[in-house]
């Protein structure tokens, strides 16, 4: 699909992933890791060994840090202590994706609602974006929980647009791992990736069906329609850091 089509009929709502897409959660989902692997007398792991599973939660998370599945006999134990762990320092280092706020205010600016669809638990999604300052400007938070369904059952994204009082087929959904585009194009909307996720080596975005791939979060302005404004975000992160990325700032993610 192409993005110019668009430019002339803007969409009337964006639902975006959490983690991965919407915050750059990782460095304090690693040091929560961390935390708990020193308490098994393991030693850390590097944050780039970490980064690429943060996306597909804490079962992918405890898979490649302890090896057990979820029908381990420890897993239900690790995964309620890494939650803890995670949830007393939910918001430390978490931030925006660089560019990302600039998104967020021309959506805002235009009057098109912006809101949230995640498979995050809602005991963690509503305090990370409160301290965040974001619970309050989204129009919908829909939550792993929320629903008994989940991504990439497309329910999550109807019930998002129904809370929202929007069309699906109207709407976009932006997510970096290849369940989000799935329950975006099963919802009926316009899907994205967010290249700029939690994607590993053996990812391949372009291969996921997505209407298209955004490098960085500014990519999806060209999919807002319209003559994109300059903004002005006061204190607004623009380059990421190399303890968020584990790269250094001029450094491509190697995909």
């Amino acid at each position: 699909m192409n993005p110019l089509i668009h430019h002339a009929d803007p969409p009337v709502c964006v639902l975006f992933d959490l983690d991965g897409t919407l915050l750059d959660t990782a460095p304090d989902l690693a040091a929560a890791l961390n935390r708990l692997r020193r308490e098994q007398g393991e030693l850390e792991l590097p944050f780039a060994l970490i980064r690429p599973t943060v996306s597909h939660g804490s079962p992918a998370m405890l898979k490649a840090s302890f090896g057990v599945d979820a029908d381990h006999p420890l897993y239900a134990e690790l995964n309620q202590r890494f939650l803890a762990l995670y949830q007393e320092f939910i918001a430390v280092e978490t931030v925006l994706f660089p560019g990302m706020a600039e998104v967020l205010a021309h959506l805002e600016a235009r009057a098109i609602p912006w809101g949230v669809v995640t498979n995050k638990p809602g005991f963690l999604t509503e305090p990370l974006l409160k301290a965040l300052g974001l619970w309050a400007r989204a129009v919908c938070v829909v939550s792993g929980d929320t629903l008994d369904k989940r991504k990439p059952d497309p329910e999550p994204l109807w019930y998002a647009c129904e809370q929202a009082g929007v069309d699906p087929g109207r709407s976009l959904y932006v997510g970096d791992a290849e369940r989000d585009v799935q329950a975006g194009n099963r919802a009926g909307m316009i899907a994205l990736a967010a290249e700029f996720g939690y994607l590993d080596a053996e990812d391949r975005p372009h291969e996921w069906g997505a209407a298209g791939v955004l490098s960085q979060p500014t990519d999806l302005l060209q999919w807002l329609g319209g003559t994109v404004p300059a903004i002005r975000v006061p204190g607004a992160i623009t380059a990421a850091t190399t303890a968020q990325t584990g790269m250094p700032q001029t450094a491509p993610i190697i995909r």
